[in-house]
């Protein structure tokens, strides 16, 4: 057990007997059951109060293994889940994610709606008690409280106005049985997540440390929320907000609080990584206290359940797009610490062999080739191995915390700020970032201004075994930006946002996935509001392009 959970646990695991429903399904409360006994919470039980709210990220970020994480990543052009000899068609719902043909009722968009909003009704249900005196708080104690909880709220629709735009905005939780919520446009949500931040900063604490890890109840990460929210301004708001992105990340950087970028980025994804200075904000995941991280399950190959002695073995579905593998430079040690790739041996050094398949028999040398997305063998395509794999560790259960936005992320929404704005100043920020990744030549890691505004070097275009081979050479604004994105936030989240914000998620071709130049499929940069979800709201206006 981590010793953080001593101490934090209550945040994401305790239900607390003033707080009505399940820890996991929020979204089934009725908004009209109020306990009505008043309650006197100590300074200690503060994080037991908020405890059940904060656990609605877990749900939000990987719940069931497709969410947020699975409609950031499996959507864009680094990760896929391809057909193996085993399995992974189930039916082509995988498949859906890569190709963009999704639907309202694709299970990963219902995931984050349900989650989300369950969040934000516990976040309602906790300032409506603390409000009404029901959980009696008084002065700066309440002050503070309250501005945590809806800070944590503004997070949760960070989520759903980046991944569905248009969405209800409920800020009530004594509502009349029957209550529909009204949907309002993305420039309003994104107001509302502006002005609740803003709001609240000043009653946070300056602290940073235990007692504020993973908690909104600090500026710190409030104003990486709100870094992340000005990042994606032009995009979500039709109005750049690049000033107001590099004051938030300046009052980061110029805390003073002992924010760092790890020596080695490895360390910021450790299982025992609660500790690291580099996170801001993080979601705590234990695999028995805090369930339901499984991305080493669904990446890593069967065979590497021997090479870790896991106590599950890997599906292997979740492997990477050789184009964008072939982005890397070789020397990054975000491709050779990052990746799993070449021959897999057993825990004792033991070579392993393919089991199954065309290849069955011969060496498990992982390549980075892949035929296409329905048609590939046990060897083809890295692996993720960006989180710590601890020998005998429960792949299904991580314990592994997931830094939402770490330094690394202050740093980078900084450079691209001063960019888009013509400054000086993005490629010092950027070769801070790369410096630790080439530990042996620093020359390696330098990158200027200049060189951040040419274009990308992936080369997009079909490579498929049926559709043949193309290559895309119209270049990309900022392009090697876009790739230094991808190198240093690999598998955490960003892809998807990444692209859209630098327009090219629909547009550019790769793997089977044949992207839309005339824009024809440019609505898929907004995902479709759920079909449960419209047959139980008559206020709900479906998002262009789908049914």
């Amino acid at each position: 057990m981590k010793n953080r959970f001593n101490i934090i646990t209550t945040l994401m695991v305790i239900c607390t007997w003033f707080i009505v429903g399940a820890c996991t399904e929020l979204e089934d409360e009725s908004y009209t059951d109020i306990v009505a006994t008043e309650f006197r919470p100590t300074e200690e039980d503060i994080g037991a109060l908020l405890g059940t709210a904060y656990s609605g990220w877990r749900g939000v970020y990987m719940g069931g293994g497709r969410a947020y994480w699975t409609v950031q990543e499996e959507t864009a052009d680094a990760l896929v889940r391809a057909t193996k000899p085993y399995g992974f068609y189930d039916g082509g719902i995988h498949q859906l994610l890569h190709f963009h043909t999704w639907t309202s009722e694709d299970g990963a968009y219902g995931n984050v709606w349900s989650q989300a909003y369950g969040g934000v009704t516990s976040c309602n249900r906790l300032l409506y008690q603390v409000e009404s005196g029901q959980i009696s708080l008084e002065g700066p104690t309440k002050d503070a409280v309250v501005s945590e909880i809806k800070v944590l709220r503004a997070s949760f629709y960070y989520a759903l106005v980046d991944i569905f735009g248009n969405v209800p905005l409920v800020t009530d939780y004594n509502v009349p049985l029957g209550f529909l919520p009204e949907q309002k446009t993305r420039l309003e949500v994104f107001n509302f997540i502006v002005d609740e931040i803003t709001a609240a900063i000043p009653h946070l604490t300056e602290n940073h440390g235990v007692e504020t890890y993973a908690r909104f109840n600090n500026k710190w990460s409030a104003y990486a929320l709100l870094a992340k929210v000005y990042l994606n301004a032009e995009v979500w708001s039709g109005t750049p907000r690049w000033e107001d992105c590099i004051a938030a990340c300046d009052a980061i950087i110029n805390s003073d609080k002992g924010f760092i970028l790890e020596p080695v980025q490895k360390n910021v994804f450790k299982e025992q990584n609660s500790g690291s200075n580099e996170h801001i904000w993080a979601i705590p995941f234990d695999e028995i206290f805090g369930r339901g991280m499984p991305l080493n399950v669904i990446t890593l190959p069967h065979q590497a359940s021997q090479t870790f002695n896991l106590r599950a073995t890997g599906w292997g579905g979740l492997i990477s797009i050789p184009q964008y593998i072939d982005t890397y430079d070789p020397d990054d040690k975000r491709l050779t610490d990052g990746w799993l790739y070449g021959q897999v041996y057993t825990s004792s050094g033991e070579p392993l062999n393919v089991n199954t398949g065309n290849m069955a028999g011969e060496p498990m040398v992982i390549v980075n080739e892949l035929p296409g997305i329905d048609s590939s063998e046990e060897v083809h395509s890295y692996r993720i191995l960006k989180y710590e794999v601890p020998i005998g560790s429960d792949p299904i259960n991580m314990s592994n915390d997931v830094p939402m936005i770490r330094y690394a992320d202050i740093l980078m929404m900084k450079a691209e700020s001063l960019m888009r704005l013509g400054r000086l100043g993005a490629g010092a920020l950027v070769t801070e970032v790369r410096l630790r990744n080439f530990p042996d030549n620093s020359e390696l890691a330098a990158v200027s201004d200049a060189e951040l505004t040419a274009t990308s070097s992936y080369d997009y275009g079909l490579r498929d075994y049926i559709l043949g081979e193309t290559h895309e050479t119209e270049p990309i604004q900022y392009g090697r930006f876009l790739d230094e994105l991808g190198w240093e936030f690999a598998a955490e989240a960003h892809r998807r946002q990444d692209m859209i914000r630098f327009g090219v998620f629909t547009r550019k071709s790769r793997l089977s996935y044949q992207g839309h130049p005339d824009g024809s499929e440019d609505y898929r940069n907004i995902g479709p509001i759920p079909l449960t979800e419209l047959n139980t709201n008559s206020k709900l206006k479906q998002n262009p392009g789908y049914n």
